[in-house]
């Protein structure tokens, strides 16, 4: 285990997500190609690949104000889905040495996410994290080393839940996170 902030992470992601580099200007392009190559040939209105451009856009601007690094997609979007699938990733800016231990961490996000998640500490090989589970959501807040805070990892499951396969690879994805 590292005693000093890392200075990058690997994460697993399957080939048929389609990523988005939040840290480049040209992430706007890289979701419009992502709509574009998803509804290409397909019968539907012209407002289903506007409407999923601007929920995608305005999921990265809002992960942008809150230190998201990189998006991804899986590239399957079912007819009359409002979103694919995805994962986001962040590093929410944080003093160093001011991140709360997992479980006070676990304690808060209990409060804030109501009686219907299941919040609960896990250990990663990566290190400790706090895993909230919803219906369609399913986050995991990996604490980083060196107290450097915590990395987010944001899956929405909008279509299959959290419950089943889809469920089960985004659980796999997090334990593959290495850092690095």
């Amino acid at each position: 285990m590292l005693d000093s902030p890392p200075s990058d992470y690997r994460l697993l992601v399957p080939r048929d997500w389609f990523r988005v580099d939040l840290t480049q200007q040209r992430w706007r392009g890289q979701l419009k190609t992502f709509v574009d190559k998803e509804f290409a040939g397909s019968r539907t209105s012209a407002e289903a690949p506007r409407s999923i451009w601007a929920a995608l856009r305005n999921t990265a601007e809002h992960g942008l104000s809150r230190g998201a690094l990189e998006f991804f997609l899986r590239t399957e979007v079912p007819e009359g889905a409002t979103a694919p699938a995805s994962l986001l990733i962040s590093w929410p800016p944080m003093p160093r040495g001011m991140a709360p231990a997992p479980e006070e961490f676990a304690e808060a996000m209990t409060e804030r996410a109501g009686p219907e998640a299941e919040v609960k500490v896990v250990d990663l090989p990566a290190g400790p994290a706090v895993r909230l589970r919803g219906e369609s959501s399913l986050d995991y807040h990996v604490r980083m080393p060196g107290e450097a805070g915590y990395l987010h990892l944001a899956f929405s499951l909008p279509l299959s839940g959290t419950e089943g396969p889809m469920g089960r690879l985004c659980d796999a994805m997090a334990h593959s996170l290495r850092w690095l």
